[in-house]
């Protein structure tokens, strides 16, 4: 009976110490990700230095679509920072003038810094914008190369969020010959080159595009 008792106790016993090395496991909510319900658009953003010091995290690999233009632009323009104002008064992750806000129905530029949905739907906002503005030039030069550049609608629109549609226009006018930089010397025919071949399609074309 004793043997018994013993045995049975072992068991217990190893059990309980077995138990102790296990934690629940505890979903973190890593809020790089949310949904626009106005237009239902997945929208990603690139984590911040706070959120960079997660361990062991997978980042989506969004390729070519809608989603991985906005985090590649926004990473070259910002790092992807919401916060971020640079030397030359553009803010925000995609790095936005006071005057193309205005223009866009935003007024409040220290509500827009604090706020990361309205960046993104001023960007939407831009695109449709810009897509408008060069809507002829998409038709006419899409897929054509110039000075050594394939021309793509996302090239394009890339571009002219760095340099304005009208640069955009003057770069295609004059061939590619005409060089036309920021003020930290990134040429539009750069983002042309980098910014190629991604999915925007859905981009609707709109003059009056505005933040809602």
């Amino acid at each position: 009976m004793s043997k018994k008792w013993y045995f049975y106790s072992s068991i217990v016993v190893i059990v309980a110490i077995i138990s102790t090395g296990f934690k629940p496991y505890q979903f973190e909510n890593l809020n790089w990700f949310y949904v626009d319900e106005s237009d239902e658009v997945l929208h990603y953003t690139v984590p911040t230095a706070e959120e960079l010091e997660y361990k062991n995290v997978i980042f989506p690999q969004t390729g070519k679509t809608y989603a991985g233009f906005k985090q590649d632009l926004a990473f070259k323009e910002s790092q992807g920072k919401y916060h971020l104002v640079n030397s030359f008064g553009y803010m925000g992750k995609y790095q936005f003038g006071i005057g193309t806000l205005r223009t866009l129905g935003v007024n409040d530029s220290l509500h827009f810094m604090r706020t990361p949905q309205l960046q993104e739907k001023a960007f939407n906002a831009l695109m449709s914008v810009n897509k408008w503005i060069l809507r002829d030039e998409i038709e006419k030069y899409e897929g054509k190369t110039i000075n050594g550049v394939v021309i793509t609608e996302s090239g394009l629109l890339a571009a002219a969020h760095l340099g304005g549609a009208g640069s955009v226009k003057k770069f295609l006018k004059s061939n590619g010959n005409r060089s036309i930089k920021d003020g930290f010397g990134t040429s539009i025919k750069t983002y042309i080159k980098k910014f190629g071949g991604y999915d925007t399609s859905h981009i609707v074309a709109n003059k009056n595009a505005k933040v809602k």
